[in-house]
């Protein structure tokens, strides 16, 4: 079971959210068919997208993450729901690379590091609001500190990790946000990244123990309490129904001409794999005719 939860300290100086997103991961490895480099890569920015995602505050409101590093992974796609739920793509799935010296997954060599991240909030109204940070590294958690302290000018301490297995599939996946508030002393901005530090990898920290366990390691001397927790998921919301009114834009004579090739239209979805086949009996509904 997956889940997110949110934490808050005792003087209300630093808050932070958690996620085990381990099943998400581990699913979206298996649409997708990812190798390990790509499967961390993705798991990545899709813990960290997540847990922004559940930040938001009405249902209907979403979270777009687009990493282009110029990498061979390519473009990273990652959506969040108002509770968390995901759903994700890389444009390459099948990259391999060799393992780092230090004989970890090159995260950083996959994404590259000669591009953006980009994080889009869809509040439902108006036109949506984006921020845009220079990557670092290309190894996600670093970018993703960096993106909070430029666009949003909130100091923030983020960890992201992926574990996979020798026989590729994921076992764990998760990672923290902390940052700062208001208000905030130089004294408690010292005490947290002397806690991040100590607290070590948060890969070994889920595998250790429960997700609220990590709030206690991170947030150790802060007396956090737990504020919020939700289940989350990998969940692709398309429907035929959508698929319909997206092929509602092409005209009936190319409609007429795509049947007449190949007898029927078949669209795939680039989040879930879902393949929607549409005949030429489909014609009018696609018109608007029904």
């Amino acid at each position: 079971m997956d889940r997110v939860i949110r934490a808050i300290s005792q003087d209300g100086f630093v808050k932070m959210t958690a996620v085990d997103l381990t099943d998400a991961v581990e699913r979206a490895r298996n649409i997708h068919r990812t190798l390990p480099v790509v499967t961390a890569a993705l798991g990545r920015t899709m813990c960290a997208a997540s847990m922004m995602g559940n930040a938001l505050k009405s249902e209907g409101d979403s979270l777009t993450v687009r990493i282009n590093g110029g990498g061979p992974a390519g473009t990273i796609l990652v959506v969040s729901d108002n509770l968390g739920n995901v759903r994700g793509y890389a444009q390459n799935p099948a990259v391999d690379l060799p393992l780092r010296p230090d004989g970890k997954l090159d995260v950083g060599g996959a994404v590259g590091r000669e591009g953006m991240l980009t994080v889009i909030r869809d509040l439902g109204f108006g036109e949506p609001v984006s921020g845009s940070t220079q990557l670092v590294s290309g190894e996600i958690a670093e970018d993703f500190a960096r993106y909070f302290a430029e666009s949003e000018q909130i100091p923030t301490a983020c960890a992201l990790g992926v574990l996979v297995d020798r026989d590729q599939h994921v076992l764990k996946a998760g990672g923290y946000i902390a940052q700062l508030m208001p208000g905030a002393s130089e004294e408690t901005a010292q005490r947290l990244e002397e806690s991040v530090t100590a607290a070590g990898a948060v890969t070994k920290q889920l595998t250790d123990g429960p997700l609220e366990d990590v709030v206690f390691r991170v947030l150790d001397g802060f007396s956090p309490e737990i504020v919020e927790r939700d289940e989350v998921s990998y969940r692709c919301p398309c429907a035929r129904e959508r698929v319909l009114s997206a092929l509602s834009g092409i005209t009936e004579g190319e409609l007429d001409e795509m049947f007449r090739e190949d007898g029927h239209i078949e669209v795939r979805c680039r989040f879930c794999d879902r393949v929607y086949t549409f005949t030429p009996e489909d014609k009018p509904a696609i018109l608007g005719r029904n």
